[in-house]
């Protein structure tokens, strides 16, 4: 044991070498094996949820509400005008989920950061895996939603088949931000505070209706949140209205990402190596 710890510390000095070792794949496989066991019942509730609520807005009340206007002034129906928000939200879920909840019992309670970080592995082989790990369940939760898009004649043009890489971009910006966060957790009654933050941004990212709906005030704080970006790239894609604009919201989780991952890897090596 002495062996080995004095081992990874040598492969650790100095340079990359000491956050990073080229090996989440390590991090990603032990997950997937995990997964194994896990109750794959909460696994689909997350994917069912943006199903449900297309189901029940966009038919009973899109049947009330007929066409609405995109920011881009396309009149689109009103299931074709939320099904891209609820892509994004499902991408959003699925990510936040692995990146949130599983990294803190992993963290606080399983030890397992402590266990991989005594190898060679370094804190952003961890971070990677983990995160990777969680772009997998955003990426089937997203592929599961466009196929049902689709079914229901809800993807409006052959663009929307670019919405799957948009939504990826979008999973990999909360779950990198996600687990930074996470690891400022201690008791799981702060995890409250995650969905605190989730829900409201769910509702009011221009999910259900235009931002147009809002004061100016309103739609400069809607503008700043991760998923009203996601909305508005992937609504974009699944309708056809493509503008120069959209590379902002690409531009916004490439940020995002770069912040999460810098900010996951100094607070794992901080908490597990300083």
């Amino acid at each position: 044991m002495t062996t080995t710890v004095e081992t990874s510390a040598h492969l650790r000095s100095g340079g990359v070498r000491a956050l990073y070792a080229g090996n989440p794949g390590a991090v990603v496989q032990r997950g997937l094996v995990a997964a194994r066991s896990s109750s794959w019942v909460v696994v689909l509730s997350g994917f069912f949820e943006p199903v449900f609520y297309l189901a029940s807005f966009g038919i009973g009340l899109g049947v009330l509400i007929g066409d609405v206007q995109t920011s881009t002034g396309v009149e689109v129906p009103y299931a074709a005008f939320i099904a891209p928000a609820l892509l994004a939200v499902s991408a959003m879920n699925g990510a936040i989920y692995d990146s949130t909840w599983n990294v803190f019992f992993k963290m606080n309670y399983g030890k397992l950061y402590e266990g991989m970080l005594a190898t060679s592995l370094g804190p952003l082989d961890v971070a990677l895996g983990e995160i990777v790990y969680a772009l997998l369940r955003g990426l089937v939760y997203a592929s599961g939603f466009l196929v049902i898009m689709q079914v229901w004649g809800l993807n409006l043009s052959w663009t929307a088949i670019l919405a799957l890489p948009a939504v990826l971009l979008i999973a990999f910006g909360f779950a990198s931000l996600g687990m930074a966060v996470t690891s400022y957790m201690k008791v799981f009654q702060q995890m409250d505070l995650i969905n605190f933050v989730l829900l409201p941004m769910f509702l009011f990212s221009a999910t259900f209706y235009p931002i147009t709906v809002y004061p100016e005030w309103v739609q400069a704080i809607v503008q700043a949140l991760p998923l009203w970006h996601g909305v508005e790239l992937v609504r974009g894609l699944t309708t056809g209205a493509l503008y120069p604009g959209m590379l902002w919201h690409v531009l916004y989780y490439v940020v995002m990402i770069g912040v999460g991952l810098i900010f996951t890897t100094k607070r794992l090596r901080a908490l597990f190596l300083g």
